[in-house]
């Protein structure tokens, strides 16, 4: 149900949890942000941040973290918005979309959406239209700011209105023409609390009929990236939110309700520091296990070791044949020789889907998905 309201009503200006918030204040918000919770939270932040860049940049070869970290993070970004799909079915289907089911595909579509927008920072910075092409590839149809009123976010318990956000074309794009000067142009304010500002601002605004949550996060990270403070989109943020999701959503509601912008401004500086500490340990026991496999394969099997194929079976846990001879490691008869060897071996193990083979590596799918950060190769 809808109704349509006047955008100069003043009734309108002010926030009703079932009238189009219309007066959603512009950025920066109109009092000091930087109290002393929050940068003491930022330089810790910042510091976890920092170490994450460092472990990152201790990969040889940095496909093996773009491989992998930014399909958990498509994963845990979808669950938040109930879109459930799982670890094996994303690394399963990962060059293999059209037979995914649907919750897959569109997890997958978030993670070419992060990549996409990655790749966009390298010619143009964050805008809106950065957040339209997003929003477009995780929803797989054209994606334009919302043109119809009517949207409304519910409580999924009991169907109440909690929040309808601005209505009106012309008036969303103003509001987002602020976000980008504010993301762009408060160099006063550490990038860090803009992020978390930032982040806040677009979820109000609401510019698209569906999609908005994961087109947030990935901005996210992008900006992270544009700011200097990661180079790759490895930060498993979702992770955090999706472990706290009542907060999340309550402390978003927090603002709008209450102007209560430091609680929200902690809670995703914690998530920073939190995800990146995360993050880092798991990297280094992916650089750990890529390590000590390289080994037992050279000492095993060394007829077939190559560091090519060492590298592959961790950019690619479920890994097929057509990969093996794709990277120009083996042609088709070889390869397979090569993948059952590394299963003899009890690197890998193997796993009939219809007529193909997928050659699995389960201790990294274990390392990817566990809390755990050790695991023996042999």
């Amino acid at each position: 149900m809808s109704t349509e309201y006047n955008f100069f009503d003043t009734d309108a200006m002010a926030w009703q949890p079932d009238r189009p918030y219309n007066g959603l204040p512009e950025l920066p918000p109109p009092l000091d942000v930087e109290t002393k919770p929050i940068l003491k939270q930022c330089i810790a932040a910042r510091a976890a941040l920092a170490e994450l860049r460092q472990a990152a940049e201790l990969i040889p070869n940095q496909s093996v973290l773009i491989g992998t970290l930014p399909l958990l993070e498509a994963g845990a970004s979808s669950e938040i918005e109930n879109i459930v799909t799982t670890a094996d079915r994303l690394f399963r289907h990962v060059s293999d979309e059209e037979h995914a089911d649907a919750a897959t595909r569109e997890a997958l579509r978030y993670r070419r959406a992060l990549f996409e927008g990655y790749r966009a920072l390298a010619t143009h910075p964050l805008t809106t239209r950065t957040a339209e092409i997003v929003c477009s590839r995780i929803k797989g149809v054209d994606m334009t700011v919302r043109r119809l009123p009517g949207t409304a976010l519910r409580n999924l318990v009991t169907n109440a209105v909690v929040y309808t956000p601005p209505e009106g074309e012309p008036l969303l794009r103003e509001k987002l023409a602020n976000w980008e000067r504010f993301m762009h142009e408060a160099t006063e304010l550490d990038p860090l609390v803009r992020m978390a500002i930032g982040h806040y601002q677009f979820e109000a605004i609401h510019p698209f009929t569906d999609g908005n949550g994961r087109t947030g996060r990935v901005l996210n990270s992008l900006f992270l990236i544009e700011q200097d403070l990661l180079t790759l989109p490895i930060l498993y943020l979702s992770r955090y939110i999706n472990n706290h999701r009542g907060d999340y959503y309550r402390l978003l509601l927090g603002v709008t309700s209450a102007a209560d912008w430091e609680a929200w401004i902690l809670y995703m500086l914690r998530g920073v520091e939190e995800t990146a500490q995360w993050t880092t340990a798991k990297i280094a026991a992916i650089r750990a296990l890529q390590m000590q496999t390289a080994d037992v394969i050279r000492s095993a099997l060394p007829r077939i070791y190559s560091h090519e194929l060492v590298e592959l079976i961790f950019e690619r846990p479920y890994c097929r044949i057509s990969d093996v001879t794709d990277r120009g490691i083996a042609k088709r008869q070889t390869a397979s020789v090569y993948l059952k060897a590394l299963v003899s071996a009890g690197i890998l193990t193997i796993r009939s889907v219809g007529t193909e083979k997928l050659f699995i590596h389960p201790r990294l799918m274990q390392l990817l998905t566990t809390e755990q950060n050790d695991s023996e190769t042999t």
